[in-house]
Parts: structure tokens; C-alpha cells; sequence
């Protein structure tokens, strides 16, 4: 295992490359999240992203019991939870704060490695959180030893430097593959290639780290037939592009099964040809020739279909995404409403079959 030194931290604050994100094992039985958590720290994982369900946080508690200084834990304040322990987003001090001291209680621990804002995307997010004190409160708990340091996770390039410029911020949490970082991503693959790049470039320059989400674009990298450049990258090869990026510090896929963790963890043992993913230099557009990318130049649509989501959420639910299902439910005008007016297919510059894909999509969902 690699590890890598926090720029603004102690020398004991040495992260690894192979981290692990908690955020779609809800549904793992408790024994087994706590048997992946202790299989993951006896092979050199000590960096865990605690973005999850409120039924994660006591099995993982027992995993790091007697072995906390082995691990950095990064948490969130603006991920909570519901009755039923679903993670859910929110902007309500009282609750974030109390959800936060839950968590410590059930982690069996006093304090976080890291004080995440969560899921800063906008500039009106950023003047929320300011303006309802979060910031000056993360502050406040770093001085009390409660957090040791402050981070925040985004997806909008203009809105991490904001960040990033105050001065308070010690880590950020990003989205990093090759098809969000070569424009062929999802609407979180926010930015330009230029502006993402001088981001990391930004971060490594003033010693921000970088943890990484999505590295492997929701499995559908790993897919020829669900990668939008049409050819299937390996784990190693989308892991290796993530911790090569400026101020990478560490990368965190997420797991569900044991299974799942031993193929994570055989990146620890390939080669360097396995992990080689100079491939995608010779990737150009005319690869995802037919293929929705998700980019909306066809909006507005007449019939008021958000024409990238719906085929975003059924790219995901074909990759196995059990939540896409509920996503695409939850949308106020779904597929069926096409009425195959030519109007998204005479603007794609792919080239896509809207009107037979939504066709597709509908039949799909209903089944």
C-alpha cells in the first residue's frame, strides 16, 4: 500500500491510495460491513468516507474498536438520516449538529479526522452555509479537538476555489474519471477539462488534498457497452487515473460485499501494465457516436422530459444501480411522455435515437 502525507497535516496523517467510501453498503448485513471494515484495515486501507446510512455507523464502530489511530474518518455535516436510517440531505443547523454527535456516539469515538461541508455545488450553497454559521461552527469544533481538520465535497469547479480561497479548508472531496474529466460524464461531471485541471493543479499548489468519489463513473466504466467511450477501463486503470491526478491523496469506490473489497484490493497487487491507462489518450468523440452523454444541448424538450436524466437513470439501473429505479420514479415526467416530435434528435451532436430510446426506457420501467 501507498501512502500519502496530508500537506497541512502531522507526519503521522499518511493517507492510502486505496481508501473506502460507505455509501451504498446500507443494505450488507451489520456482521459483514463490520468483517469488511477489519479486512480492509488488515491490508493497509486507513481512509474511510462516512457519507452512509445511519445503520452503518454502530457495525463500523465495532470494526476500528482498539484500533481507532489506525484510521482517518471523513464526516459530513449535512448528511443525515431518516426514521428508517436513510441518508438524506440537509440544511438545518440544529439537526446537522445533533446528527453529528450521533454519529461520534455510535462510532465510539470523541472526535473526526475530518469536518466535511457537504455537497457544496453552488454559490448559493456556499452563502447558506456561511450565513447560517456552519462554518464558524466546524471552526469551533476543530479548536475543541472534535474535528482535527476542516474539508468540504463539491462537484463545481468555480465553487471549490471559493472554497479553497477562504483559507479554512485542509481537504476537498471530488469527482474525478476520465469521462468526467474529458467531458463525457453525468451532470456532476461539472466543468470544463480546463477548469477541473487547474482546480487539482490549484489544490496541490496551495497543499489542499484531494479524496476522490466516483472513480470508477458508477461502474459504467468498466462496461463497453455502459462506458460513454464505448471500451471497458479496469478497476486498476480508473484507480491508477484517480491517485495520478494533482493532489490526489486518496481514492474512495465504495463496496457492498467481502467479493467486492477483494477486487479493490487486487489493485494492490498488479502491475504496471495492468494499472497503464494510456488508452484513453486515443478516445475521441466519434466513439460515442449514438451514445447519450448526458450533455442537454437537445433541452428544452416540448413534452418537459429532462432527456439526459432519464437515460442517465437507466444507464445506471443497466450497471446494476439498485437506486436509479427510485430516481427515475420520483421524476415528474418520465419516458412514456415522449411524443416523438424530432425536436432532441435534430439538436444531439451524437447522433442519438431519442425517440426509439425513450421508447426503450419506458418499456424497461414498467417491466
Amino acid at each position: 500500500m501507498e501512502y500519502r502525507k496530508l500537506p497541512r497535516g502531522n507526519d503521522n496523517e499518511r493517507f492510502s491510495v486505496l481508501g473506502l467510501g460507505m455509501g451504498g453498503i446500507q443494505n450488507t448485513p451489520a456482521d459483514e460491513i463490520e468483517e469488511i471494515i477489519k479486512k480492509a484495515i488488515e491490508h493497509g486501507i486507513n481512509f474511510f468516507d462516512l457519507c452512509a446510512a445511519g445503520c452503518v455507523y454502530e457495525p463500523f464502530g465495532r470494526a476500528i474498536k482498539g484500533q481507532r489511530e489506525k484510521v482517518f474518518l471523513q464526516c459530513h455535516f449535512g448528511a443525515v438520516y431518516d426514521e428508517n436510517g436513510e441518508y438524506g440531505w440537509c440544511r438545518d443547523f440544529e439537526t446537522i449538529k445533533r446528527t453529528f454527535f450521533w454519529e461520534l456516539e455510535k462510532l465510539g469515538t470523541d472526535y473526526a479526522d475530518f469536518g466535511f461541508l457537504h455537497c457544496v455545488d453552488t454559490h448559493e450553497d456556499v452563502d447558506e452555509l456561511l450565513n447560517m454559521g456552519l462554518v464558524d461552527y466546524l471552526r469551533k469544533l476543530k479548536c475543541e479537538g472534535r474535528i482535527r481538520h476542516m474539508g468540504f465535497s463539491s462537484h463545481t469547479p468555480d465553487v471549490a476555489e471559493r472554497l479553497i480561497d477562504m483559507g479554512d479548508f485542509d481537504m476537498m472531496m471530488f469527482s474525478i474519471n476520465p469521462a468526467y474529466d474529458f467531458e463525457k460524464g453525468d451532470e456532476y461531471g461539472i466543468g470544463s477539462v480546463g477548469e477541473r485541471a487547474r482546480l487539482f493543479k490549484k489544490c496541490e499548489e496551495m497543499g489542499i488534498g484531494i479524496s476522490v468519489m466516483k472513480p470508477f463513473f458508477a461502474g459504467q466504466l468498466l462496461s463497453a457497452d455502459q462506458s460513454p467511450f464505448k471500451v471497458a477501463l479496469t478497476h486498476a486503470q480508473c484507480l491508477q487515473y484517480a491517485i495520478d491526478r494533482p493532489a490526489v491523496l486518496t481514492a474512495v469506490p465504495g463496496v457492498q460485499t467481502l467479493e467486492h473489497l477483494d477486487t479493490l484490493l487486487a489493485f494492490l497487487n498488479s502491475t504496471e501494465e495492468e494499472r497503464d491507462y494510456s488508452l484513453i489518450n486515443n478516445l475521441d468523440l466519434g466513439k460515442v457516436a449514438g451514445t447519450c452523454v448526458y450533455c442537454n444541448h437537445c433541452q428544452p424538450c416540448p413534452c418537459g422530459l429532462d432527456v439526459g436524466l432519464i437515460n442517465k437513470y437507466y444507464d445506471l439501473a443497466l450497471a446494476g444501480d439498485a437506486i436509479a429505479r427510485g430516481h427515475y420514479e420520483k421524476l415528474s415526467v418520465k419516458a412514456d411522455a415522449c411524443m416523438a416530435c424530432g425536436h432532441c434528435e435534430s439538436r444531439c451532436p451524437f447522433g442519438v435515437r431519442q425517440e426509439s430510446r425513450m421508447k426503450e426506457i419506458a418499456s424497461y420501467f414498467e417491466r
